[in-house]
């Protein structure tokens, strides 16, 4: 199996290609797609895609934590990342 990663730009081909639409176009609606996501993920809504999956917002709870290097103790807060679950459907498929 081939592990080579795909890019945007990689993306961005293939959805003009498929659709006969100009690059510059598709660019800016990947790129228009990607910053709503982000606005979204920021103001602490999730993202549903149907069939895909859904961009969300994780709450990490408060931890402490060592700094090994300076030997010390800190106190991490709690902090919300963002994350991706892939639809049932996107699962199965990969499998």
């Amino acid at each position: 199996m081939n592990k080579v990663s795909t890019t945007k730009a990689d993306i961005v081909n293939e959805i003009a290609k498929s659709t006969g639409a100009e690059k510059v176009l598709v660019q800016a609606v990947v790129e228009a797609f990607m910053d709503n996501v982000r606005t979204s993920l920021i103001n602490e809504k999730n993202v549903y895609l149907r069939g895909f999956g859904s961009f969300i917002i994780k709450k990490r709870a408060k931890k402490v934590a060592r700094n090994i290097s300076k030997n010390t103790t800190i106190v991490i807060p709690e902090h919300n990342i963002p994350a991706f679950k892939p639809a049932k459907s996107f699962v199965a498929k990969v499998k």
